[in-house]
């Protein structure tokens, strides 16, 4: 039974992904509790984005007859010392989520779960884009650290984060 393992793992991995969607949730209250309506709408967009990754892990459990877990979520740090904080901290956790994703796209390629393998590619490509964008978010963040106004101003200018990929597993539930 190779699915088995893939399948925890892949459930262990969907409540990280709700864990990630949380703590973007509270980064965004961090903003909107700053006064930073784009940087807020930034975190409230990436929560969203992780709570449909775990949907998508929840589909692809469906649709392979596998059990879903849907785990507690603890409580997620909403005070930072300054506004660079947390996106150093999303930074480090992109990172490492990718981490995660490279050790279920192994898991799956060792045990020779094609299926499983091919849904998890996506992931892959998406770590990547995901932890440039941070890194980017940091680098713009840090360098305006004494006037927030101008990542303010990056952020309707750029509007990083906002592409939508045709290309992702559906999930469940659709597009909520």
């Amino acid at each position: 039974m190779a699915e088995k393992p893939f399948a925890a793992a892949l459930n262990e991995q969907i409540a990280n992904e709700f864990g990630a969607h949380q703590q973007y949730v509270a980064a965004a209250v961090y903003y909107d509790s700053e006064t930073l309506p784009r940087l807020a709408a930034f975190f409230y967009r990436q929560a969203v984005e992780e709570r449909n990754h775990a949907m998508m892990m929840v589909q692809y459990l469906l649709d392979t007859n596998e059990e879903v877990h849907i785990p507690d979520i603890e409580s997620k740090r909403t005070r930072f010392d300054d506004a660079v904080a947390p996106v150093g901290m999303a930074l480090e956790q992109e990172e490492r989520v990718g981490e995660e994703v490279n050790a279920l796209f192994k898991l799956a390629r060792d045990n020779g779960e094609y299926r499983a393998e091919q849904f998890m590619q996506w992931f892959v490509k998406e770590q990547v884009e995901e932890v440039a964008l941070m890194q980017d978010l940091l680098n713009v963040v840090e360098r305006s650290s004494e006037n927030l106004l101008l990542v303010e101003e990056y952020l309707a200018r750029e509007q990083p984060g906002e592409e939508q990929d045709s290309t992702a597993p559906p999930a469940a539930g659709g597009a909520l």
